[in-house]
């Protein structure tokens, strides 16, 4: 087999988060009730990118949120972080765009100073876009009516204050004095692939977070916004650290870079 290289492992993070979503598109357009679709969602995109990356990179490892972690990935020099679905409850709610699906690649690059994420995909699937490391995005329509009209995660603009996106049911006690700090407004979202998404593709300018992620929350998201010359750092202004033993990376901000001081500030004040 061809050792992979840095763009064919990028274009295979792509693919797959695009199949994954399409798979999903067409699975909430097939009828099944509310409480049935997050779990079947779950399930069939999380065997849909394991049997491809089985296929596809057999020799590397997998850490995903829909299976059982196997600790021996620690020790391997490439591991695929994947969140099959990620914003569970919206994508079962039937009429949300605000979920996705995150693929990213970490790799060791023999220097464990050097490790780090080397591909990554975010698909949002409801709205038939994959985005990716550079800065353009890949169209992939939403088949069947499963999609949601639309463009865009947030309604337009109404001023110039930056918009601050973060969870509606667990925002961060931090959230007001952040807001305060640069003059922006709270936004509530659902999804961290989608609330980074909104930062990258301009709708939103931060993305704040403290209560409670895991690597596969934030690997692709990350790996996306770091590529495209965001801020994407944990609360305390440190790295985040993929393929530890402990899956558990509870915070995290991704801003544009001209934000990121102030927000850091207030939070390390608040």
């Amino acid at each position: 087999m061809t050792a992979p290289t840095r763009s064919s492992d990028q274009q295979l993070a792509v693919d797959l988060a695009a199949d994954a979503g399409r798979l999903l598109v067409e699975l909430r357009s097939s009828g099944p009730t509310k409480r049935e679709l997050g779990d079947l969602g779950d399930r069939r995109a999380n065997a849909l990118l394991l049997e491809r990356l089985a296929v596809e990179r057999p020799d590397d490892s997998v850490l995903s949120e829909e299976s059982s972690d196997d600790l021996a990935r620690v020790d391997a020099d490439r591991v695929w972080i994947i969140d099959p679905v990620d914003g569970t409850r919206e994508y079962g709610l039937g009429d949300r765009p605000d979920w996705a699906v995150h693929v990213a690649l970490w790799e060791r690059s023999g220097d464990p100073a050097r490790a780090r994420l080397t591909a990554a995909a975010v698909s949002l699937p409801a709205l038939g876009v994959v985005m990716g490391v550079d800065d353009d995005e890949v169209y992939a329509p939403p088949v069947g009516n499963g999609g949601v009209d639309g463009g865009g995660l947030l309604p337009p603009r109404s001023g110039s204050r930056p918009r601050i996106v973060l969870s509606a049911s667990r925002p961060p006690a931090f959230a007001e004095a952040v807001a305060e700090s640069v003059g922006g407004d709270l936004v509530p979202l659902g999804s961290a692939g989608a609330k980074v998404a909104a930062v990258v593709r301009g709708e939103a300018d931060a993305y704040i977070h403290a209560g409670g992620q895991y690597q596969w929350d934030s690997a692709a998201p990350a790996g996306v916004a770091l590529a495209r010359g965001f801020v994407a750092v944990r609360v305390d202004g440190s790295p985040l650290e993929y393929n530890v033993a402990e899956t558990y990376l509870p915070d995290l901000v991704v801003c544009r870079s001209d934000l990121a001081g102030a927000i850091l500030e207030a939070i390390a004040s608040a």
